[in-house]
């Protein structure tokens, strides 16, 4: 702290959302502001037994003391804006840039309508391809032109950096994975625009210069929704049996599984200048460790695929997910 950037380290799905949340609450953040691609991605969390899923606001929304940021590069959709500030009861904390781009109908209509991005990229429909287009075309509303969320608009780069600048505790929170980018992940199989480090700060006007750590998310095996390259990638009933067999947040479809990916790994840390890792669903992979809080309490095996991951990566595993309760973490910070 007190700026911190989270980024996925695959192609999405990491448990970015479970991390944040649990940064959230444990380091009870000042402020939380989201860059990404838009409501396209979904997080999801549990905490006390009741899970929780957000496509717009930033995953800190548990923390009734943090301030809730959506960066100008990121798309709204309104409706689930609304709903979600209506949902977690944040319309006193929650802050649009005026420069948001607006997804409309005429965006999901266009997404779901074509061939090329329903059946051969597989998007999720929410309209965020479409509406980046006309993002870069400049002929897309704004924030700033709608007014049922005329409450929210703020200028956003200027409330992080007066927040970073004044000391206090801000989280970045990226979308997507580093190889779902549009530049550097596996196109024509990606989202549309980038998503990494350097774009997310980007999307909420922050410099590199005030980014103090990028904390790499990876999960303890790899998943990705839609079509593209998965090295390694298993079967269904692999899949099934390992306890890998996992469902998209946003669209429900069944996600393909593959092992730990080091060569993809150290790729992300580099493209994204990470200083640390956290690593989720470490549970799923070593049933043993579901639950551990501390280090010391989880199995060897366990202990040693951390210790390899940082051997290879040369990077410190700081954060380990050991269940979907966010407070079912080990913080090694």
């Amino acid at each position: 702290m007190p700026c911190v950037v989270t980024v996925g380290g695959f192609y999405g799905d990491e448990g970015k959302g479970k991390i944040v949340a649990y940064l959230s609450v444990k380091d009870n953040l000042d402020l939380a502001a989201r860059g990404g691609a838009g409501p396209n991605a979904g997080h999801t969390f549990i905490h006390q037994g009741k899970e929780y899923k957000v496509r717009m606001l930033p995953s800190a929304v548990l923390n009734s003391n943090t301030r809730l940021l959506i960066g100008a590069g990121v798309l709204v959709e309104p409706t689930i804006l609304q709903n979600e500030i209506q949902t977690f009861n944040s319309t006193d904390r929650t802050f649009v840039d005026f420069q948001c781009g607006i997804i409309e109908k005429s965006h999901q209509d266009r997404d779901k309508n074509n061939d090329h991005l329903k059946k051969t990229i597989g998007t999720t429909g929410s309209g965020t391809g479409p509406a980046n287009a006309d993002r870069a075309l400049r002929n897309i509303k704004l924030a700033k032109d709608i007014p049922e969320i005329a409450l929210y608009l703020e200028d956003v780069s200027n409330s992080i950096n007066r927040s970073i600048d004044n000391n206090e505790k801000v989280l970045i929170e990226g979308t997507q994975g580093t190889f779902l980018s549009l530049f550097h992940g596996t196109y024509p199989f990606v989202t549309s625009k980038d998503v990494t480090a350097s774009a997310i700060c980007s999307d909420v006007g922050v410099g590199p210069k005030k980014v103090d750590d990028v904390l790499v998310v990876f999960k303890s095996y790899v998943t990705r929704v839609g079509e593209g390259p998965l090295n390694c990638e298993i079967t269904l009933e692999q899949a099934r049996e390992k306890n890998w067999l996992e469902f998209g947040s946003v669209t429900g479809r069944q996600r393909r599984a593959a092992p730990f990916d080091f060569d993809l790994a150290k790729k992300a840390i580099q493209i994204n200048s990470a200083t640390q890792i956290a690593l989720t669903k470490l549970d799923v992979l070593y049933p043993k460790a579901k639950g551990k809080r501390e280090f010391s309490s989880l199995p060897d095996e366990a202990k040693s695929f951390i210790s390899n991951i940082e051997s290879e990566t040369g990077l410190p595993v700081t954060i380990i997910g050991t269940g979907a309760e966010i407070m079912d973490t080990i913080d090694r910070r």
